[in-house]
Formats: C-alpha cells, sequence, structure tokens
C-alpha cells in the first residue's frame, strides 16, 4: 500500500537475490523486509496463504505414494507355510511308506526346525541395522527405509540451488573500474557504506573488504535508498552503492563490455558513484560450494545424470549449470511446478532423487522417488525427506547412493543364503538319502537352522559404505 523495500523470499522461493517491492507489488508472508518501513494490506489467510499451499502439496503428494510389503517378511510367511506343508507330506509319506510313526514323526519334526525361517526373517533386519548405524555414524538419517533401498537405482538426482548447491550467501567475483580508480579502493568506499546493513548483498561485500584486510573509512551522513542503494560522505566526498535501475534513472550509464558480461551470467551488480561520476562496478553471486564440483563430477562418474531446480533467474541458473558442469537446470520455478518438473523426469522412465532445504522444495522432496534435505534446512523440508544430511554437503548424496547399493547387495546375499539352504536342507531333513544311511536328527537339524542364523548374522556384519 505505502513504501518501498527489498524482501528476501529465499526460503519460500529459492530466489537468493532480495526483491525490490514498491506499491501495488505483492509480497509474501513468511518472506523478510530488509530494508524500507512499508505499510501491506492482507488479502490471504489460513488456508489460503503461499504457505500453506505449500503444505496443502505436501499432503496430496503423501497421500498418493504407493507402499509396498516388505520381501523378507513375505518370504518368510512363504517358508513357514512350506515348513507346515513339506513337514505333514513328510509324515505322510513314512507313514505310508510303512514306517513307524515315531520314525516318521521324527523326520516331520526334523524337516519343521530345519525349516524354520529364523535365517530368513533376520536376512534383512541384520542388514537395516547395520546400515542403519554405518549411515548415523556418517551423518546420513534415514527416515524412510523403503525410499533409501529405492536409492540403489536412482538415475537423476535433481539439486535445489541456494542453500544446496550454493550456500545462499553473496560473495564479490568482480570488480571492475570504471573510472581511475584503483579495485580496493572501490570495495573500501562499497564497504564502508554497506558496513552496517543487513542486505545480502551488502553483506558480501563488507566480507571480501575483510577478507583482504581492506581499512574502513569513515562515514558520515549514511542514508538508505529502499530498494535502491545506499549513499552518504566519505572523505568529503558524496558516494553512492546503487542499483542498475538508480545509475540509468540518473543518466549515468556507461556501456562496458566487462559489466555486460556478469549481467549475462546472471550476477548481481551494484555501482559505485563518488561525486556524481561513475567510479565502478562490483559484480556478486551467490557463492558455490566448494563440495558441490566434486559431488557433480563422482555422479557422473557413477553414471547419474545432475539437474539443478531454482527459484532463480535463467541466466543466474545457467551460470551456476556451466560452472557445475549440469546436465540440465529448471530456473524461475515456483514451488507447485519443482514438484511437476520432478514428475516430469520420472514420467520420462527416470528415477529421481530431489535433494534440497528449503519450504519451498518440500512438495519436490515429497514427489520424488528418494528425497534428500540438507540437514540445516527448514524444518518442512526435513519432514518431507525420506533421507537427511546432517551436515551442509553434498557429497554426502553419493555416500548414501553407496550405502544403499552396499545395503541391497547384502540384502540379497543374505537372502539367496537363507533360501538357497533350504533348497537342500529340506530334502536332507525328510530322509531322501536314507537309503544310503544317512539321516538327520532334530538336534542336527537345529544345529544346522542356527549355522544358517549365525552365517546371516557374521554376513550383515562385513556391510560397508
Amino acid at each position: 500500500m505505502e513504501g518501498e523495500t527489498s524482501v528476501n523470499e529465499a526460503m519460500l522461493t529459492g530466489e537468493s537475490k532480495p526483491v525490490y517491492k514498491k506499491r501495488g507489488d505483492s509480497v509474501i508472508g513468511g518472506s523478510i523486509n530488509l530494508e524500507g518501513a512499508i505499510k501491506v494490506r492482507i488479502e490471504k489467510t489460513g488456508k489460503d496463504t503461499y504457505l500453506m499451499q505449500v503444505v496443502e502439496l505436501v499432503r496430496q503428494a503423501q497421500e498418493t505414494r504407493s507402499r509396498t510389503q516388505d520381501l523378507a517378511n513375505r518370504a518368510a510367511f512363504y517358508l513357514t507355510l512350506i515348513a507346515i506343508t513339506a513337514g505333514s507330506i513328510t509324515l505322510g509319506t513314512w507313514l505310508y511308506m510303512g514306517m513307524p510313526f515315531v520314525f516318521a514323526l521324527e523326520r516331520m519334526v526334523t524337516v519343521m526346525v530345519i525349516t524354520c525361517p529364523h535365517a530368513l526373517g533376520l536376512a534383512v533386519p541384520l542388514v537395516v541395522s547395520v546400515s542403519t548405524s554405518i549411515s548415523a555414524k556418517k551423518g546420513i538419517l534415514i527416515r524412510n527405509r523403503e525410499a533409501f533401498e529405492r536409492a540403489k537405482d536412482v538415475q537423476v538426482v535433481v539439486f535445489d540451488k541456494t542453500g544446496t548447491l550454493t550456500e545462499g550467501k553473496f560473495e564479490v567475483t568482480d570488480v571492475i573500474p570504471l573510472e581511475d580508480v584503483e579495485e580496493y579502493e572501490i570495495l573500501k568506499y562499497a564497504a564502508a557504506l554497506e558496513a552496517h546493513s543487513s542486505h545480502p548483498i551488502a553483506q558480501g561485500i563488507v566480507e571480501k573488504a575483510k577478507e583482504l584486510n581492506l581499512e574502513s573509512y569513515e562515514v558520515k551522513e549514511s542514508k538508505v535508498l529502499p530498494g535502491k542503494g545506499v549513499q552518504g560522505i566519505i572523505n568529503g566526498k558524496e558516494v553512492f552503492v546503487v542499483s542498475p535501475n538508480f545509475v540509468k534513472e540518473n543518466g549515468l550509464w556507461k556501456d562496458d563490455k566487462r559489466v555486460d558480461k556478469v549481467l549475462e551470467q546472471g550476477k548481481t551488480v551494484v555501482f559505485l558513484i563518488i561525486d556524481g561520476k561513475l567510479a565502478g562496478a562490483i559484480a556478486l553471486a551467490d557463492k558455490i560450494r566448494p563440495e558441490s564440483r566434486e559431488a557433480i563430477k563422482k555422479l557422473h562418474e557413477m553414471g547419474i545424470k545432475a539437474y539443478m531446480l531454482t527459484g532463480d533467474n535463467a541466466k543466474v541458473a545457467k551460470w551456476v549449470a556451466e560452472e557445475l558442469g549440469l546436465d540440465g537446470f529448471f530456473a524461475e520455478v515456483l514451488p507447485h511446478q519443482k514438484s511437476e518438473k520432478v514428475k516430469e523426469l520420472q514420467e520420462n522412465g527416470f528415477i529421481v532423487a530431489m535433494v534440497g532445504d528449503g519450504i519451498n522444495d518440500a512438495p519436490a522432496l515429497i514427489q520424488a522417488d528418494v528425497g534428500i534435505a540438507i540437514g540445516a534446512g527448514t524444518d518442512v523440508a526435513i519432514e518431507s525427506a525420506d533421507i537427511i544430511l546432517v551436515k551442509n554437503d553434498p557429497r554426502d548424496v553419493i555416500t548414501a547412493i553407496h550405502l544403499a547399493r552396499a545395503t541391497y547387495g547384502k540384502m540379497v546375499q543374505n537372502l539367496a543364503w537363507a533360501t538357497g539352504y533350504n533348497t537342500f536342507a529340506i530334502p536332507l531333513a525328510a530322509g531322501t538319502l536314507y537309503s544310503y544311511g544317512i539321516l538327520l536328527s532334530p538336534a542336527v537339524g537345529a544345529l544346522l537352522m542356527s549355522l544358517s542364523t549365525v552365517i546371516v548374522a557374521i554376513n550383515a556384519r562385513f556391510l560397508k559404505a
């Protein structure tokens, strides 16, 4: 209704750059006002708000997710039926062949003891227990076992940008002199003006000046220009740090290939004006995590494609995608569209893992075959995920996939042993080699059954990520 300001919508939309708002613009409940005083009119409350719409998307996606029964439990159930059936057939067969009831009963008991599905029942839970312990030690918390086991088949990993592949903080990437002013001087003037601002761009400039150990200038008559920049008096000179629009509005714009290049890359550019002259430009970008490059490289080595989903503009997304060597990206995507993009990939036949940290990522985390939340993210994202990475390290995604593959391999080995052992144990217990003088007592049957359980347990302990 009144005023102008810059608003941080990163938590809700994924847009890392503060958004300028003036009279007539819509603002989202839950976003953060950074600068000016504004008067707003509430138009949506309760279930109609943006945040509640995201919650509803999460609820709908959760309800449509399919659930499969546990393979080991089904196998153990069928093996129990087989034990009862095989025991009954053994009893009946030996009685039919004229053997004493005690002999036939002993054969039946041996069959049922040796077929007892202990090993099969423990085949998967033992591996689950060991893998859960290993994952916890590595900072990977598993909330959904089924989804974790699906991670072994993942073909595409979709990363959120802000706070996942990037740190969600602006860093200075380029300092461009436009007059006879040193790069260090441009930074010193800009950092002095921005020293007390909570604006992400200001903090990025101040951080760069600290990193370079630049001395600070004293500022007088400092004034914030909401949505445009800041001005003040430094060393008796009137100094501005402002947006490109302010420069154009005041007729100070200069064509420069270096400035054009950073703007084309989608970087945020602010300009330094000293006594009415355009002195320089500072380009900033959301800092890419050093670990992100290694994570993408390893995913490619594993034959897995890496995509990026972001609410940021296409230029920023393109720059990050090129820097990291991603297979593709989706830019300017709203929360409900994020889940749709994941669904599109699934409809193309891909098994998809989604990695995110924000409220806006929650519907996509639910929609994905495997939802992975960065631990420092929002509670909504964490509650929507199947796997939580305690550390803010994209490389843990690779660790989780490796562990899922190793876990599945151990499960298959244990199930193969637990069922394969019965293919020779049941006929032996039934007395098929009786004519050769080989006959198992119930005690020996119990020993073999116990041995199979021990083998399954030992094999599970050999699981490594």
